[in-house]
């Protein structure tokens, strides 16, 4: 058994790397828990100078790191080399952050001196995706270290090369030998790490079944999780929405990465009396992204990162239009080589299909029909997801009122697509996850608020 990456434009593989041996992954085990025992008695100072050269070299490796992505997961290299700078902006948003954030807090009680401090865990397990294979490894282990921990990453078995390149990269920036270590490893060995008693947390980005099944193994050993799953976002469009503008953004939140994001905008609710006028912007929108050769810088929409993903969401599509969905671009797989899919538009989405209630993890977007606001809003909470939401409109007020009270989703956007941003807070609900990733919240998921009182 053994990772392999195959380049999705073409179908063609490019890499096999064997998994390793219970040896080898316990040398690394050691390793890190023997460089986390020295790492986490450095200041927060100390621990941030190779983080901000981390942040340094992605950006200087920006071009080689995003050719990484574009072969062994079909992203578009203009977008691939914009996730490596956006990891160097974590890096240096944490850098900055970090001392302020991690720094004791007083709280005068009857001693003559108490406080509570944050002190790391020790090694954090990170299980990581393939659709954001630089973004998503960076946002959990650079505060996952600088917060004072080490970090064993387990990455998806279709981007080796991405994964060798991260764990090179923390070695190049000067972390400490062992501290950050990638493994290739299958899951019955990430199953005995979760179990491992020198493991102390998991951060897992996947699926809803990897998600219960982590946490349920993590929930057995007593070891917290911050879990990243699945979505169904939904955006609104409401009946004083800006049509066009609405459009072009829910292209946008529909086809960046080629609708292959958790975050992205899936299920459009439109209020009935704008939603013909929505439908013939949204088609013209999204026929304006071009698809083609993902290492093509004016490319925007490239393959999808497998076949078999690819066929799944086939699958999806026609069995929504078996039920009734009208089909208004799209939804045909061409004959050609690679894992290749067009932008399909679907209205008429009506509950009891797929593309209803199933989360579609490709460049397809559905329309669903609302009477009013507070139809659309019960619609757009009616999934098992809570991930992200948007609502579109022209009385900014009421908008915001939606998104902050109404919504049941970790983020919510107003008159813009759902987008992580490092100074923000990013996470779910429901069965989309639990705890946070990035903001001041993210560094603080993996310490011991440990309470410190002096007589």
């Amino acid at each position: 058994m053994s990772f392999v990456a195959v380049d999705p434009a073409t179908g063609k593989q490019t890499a096999e790397v064997p998994f390793e041996s219970s040896t080898q992954t316990e040398q690394k085990v050691a390793s890190a828990q023997a460089a986390y025992l020295d790492w986490r008695l450095l200041s927060v100072e100390e621990r941030i100078r190779p983080l901000a050269e981390m942040g340094r070299l992605l950006r200087e490796r920006k071009d080689a790191f995003g050719a990484l992505m574009t072969s062994e997961m079909g992203k578009p290299i203009r977008q691939a080399t914009a996730e490596a700078e956006k990891c160097a902006w974590v890096c240096e948003y944490y850098a900055e952050q970090a001392p302020s954030l991690l720094r004791s807090v007083d709280a005068p009680t009857d001693g003559t001196s108490s406080y509570w401090t944050y002190r790391p865990l020790g090694i954090v397990l990170g299980i990581m995706p393939w659709n954001f294979p630089f973004w998503q490894v960076i946002r959990f282990g650079a505060p996952a270290l600088t917060a004072g921990n080490a970090a064993l990453l387990k990455h998806a078995p279709s981007v080796p090369a991405c994964a060798a390149a991260l764990e090179g990269l923390f070695k190049d920036a000067g972390y400490p030998e062992g501290l950050f270590a990638n493994l290739f490893i299958d899951l019955e060995a990430t199953g005995n790490l979760i179990d491992d008693p020198r493991v102390r947390a998991v951060s897992l980005t996947g699926s809803v079944r990897a998600g219960k099944a982590v946490a349920a193994r993590a929930g057995a050993a007593i070891k917290p999780c911050v879990l990243e799953l699945g979505g169904s976002d939904p955006s609104l469009i409401l009946a004083d929405a800006d049509l066009d503008a609405a459009a072009k953004s829910c292209a946008m939140g529909r086809l960046i990465n080629t609708g292959q994001s958790c975050v992205a905008a899936k299920r459009f609710v439109v209020v009935e009396s704008v939603r013909e006028a929505f439908e013939e912007k949204l088609v013209q929108a999204m026929s304006e992204w071009s698809i083609g050769d993902p290492s093509d810088p004016q490319t925007d929409v490239g393959p999808m990162a497998r076949e078999d993903l690819r066929d799944a969401l086939h699958d999806q599509v026609s069995r929504s239009v078996e039920a009734g969905a009208r089909l208004l671009i799209g939804g045909r797989v061409p004959n050609r080589p690679g894992a290749w899919y067009p932008t399909t538009v679907l209205s008429d989405v009506r509950e009891g299909m797929a593309a209803y209630s199933e989360e579609l993890f490709g460049p397809v977007a559905t329309i669903i029909s609302a009477a009013d606001t507070t139809d659309a809003i019960e619609i757009a909470n009616g999934t098992a997801f809570g991930l992200g939401a948007s609502v579109y409109t022209g009385d900014v007020q009421r908008g915001e009122q939606i998104a902050a009270e109404l919504l049941d989703a970790g983020s919510c956007f107003v008159n813009g697509i759902v987008k992580s941003d490092p100074r923000l807070p990013f996470g779910g609900t429901k069965d989309s996850g639990y705890g946070r990733e990035l903001s001041p919240i993210g560094i603080l998921e993996f310490t011991n608020a440990k309470t410190v009182w002096v007589k």
